[in-house]
């Protein structure tokens, strides 16, 4: 059966990340994971042998797959696929996206439309020494320690990727406090301006446009309680997590989780469901 390691951190950047976990597995069959959009960034500095990925099944595992040892990646609407070897350790960050002009020193919707890119092309080289010292560390404690030392020094002294629009930062505290319930019409008078100028704007900061993020924040919350509920060893109750988080019914949740996943919330669990029993989800922005 394999061994499965997943430990959890709190991150302590101010929210600029919002997740933090360690993991480690060996012994397990090969296999082609599933990413799910979310509404973060992902970071991983891989602990163990480079991280093959795309964004369909045959780049991921063919000749044009993304190798690298440490992954950014920005938002996006579909899976992107990743290598699962018999194998592997890391750390994996989910970072909030209007940090990333603090903490990547770009705005997120640079990253528009790579769904893996080079770590090192981002952070810079000292990124690959700083992998270096996390492989050679033997707790996780002091893993997560350095990481967030280095991340914080970034933040501390990098000021030249700009700031984010106040009025963008501000669309998006709201929808993240409707959970992704809200129209662009309401969200354009609550910032004041027009909903052709906040689209240009939130699409130009995230690489969303604010109906695609709302719509993503929803299945984030959605998911999560399936998770929950799973990891709580029940059966998930779909129609009531669909009325709990916004959908219209059942049925219009199925579509949000094939459109997200590829697959069914069934197809999905069924992939997922020992990482879920394991500690491997839980990320979420309340």
């Amino acid at each position: 059966m394999g061994s499965r390691e997943f430990v959890r951190a709190v991150p302590r950047l101010d929210g600029m990340v919002v997740s933090a976990v360690g993991y480690r597995t060996a012994g397990q069959r090969p296999a082609l994971h599933r990413g799910l959009p979310s509404p973060h960034l992902t970071v991983i500095f891989s602990l163990d042998g480079a991280i093959a990925g795309g964004d369909t099944p045959d780049r991921a595992t063919g000749p044009d797959a993304t190798r690298t040892d440490i992954v950014v990646g920005g938002l996006h609407q579909s899976p992107v696929y990743v290598v699962q070897p018999e194998h592997e350790a890391g750390i994996q960050l989910a970072v909030h996206p209007l940090a990333a002009r603090t903490l990547l020193g770009l705005p997120a919707g640079a990253l528009t439309g790579q769904s893996v890119v080079a770590g090192t092309d981002v952070f810079g080289e000292r990124a690959g020494d700083l992998r270096e010292r996390l492989c050679e560390l033997d707790r996780w404690e002091d893993r997560f320690a350095a990481l967030s030392a280095y991340l914080r020094r970034r933040a501390a002294t990098d000021r030249t990727a700009g700031t984010v629009r106040p009025e963008v930062a501000e669309a998006w505290a709201r929808l993240a406090r409707h959970r992704g319930a809200d129209t662009l019409g309401a969200l354009s008078r609550h910032v004041a301006l027009s909903e052709r100028r906040l689209t240009a704007l939130f699409r130009a900061e995230t690489g969303l446009s604010p109906k695609q993020a709302a719509r993503l924040m929803r299945f984030q919350h959605a998911k999560d309680a399936v998770v929950r509920a799973v990891a709580a060893g029940g059966p998930p109750n779909l129609a009531r997590v669909a009325a709990d988080t916004g959908y219209c019914d059942h049925s219009h949740l199925v579509r949000d989780f094939r459109r997200y996943t590829g697959t069914s919330p069934t197809g999905w669990l069924a992939e997922e469901c020992r990482n879920i029993q394991a500690g491997a989800h839980g990320e979420g922005e309340e």
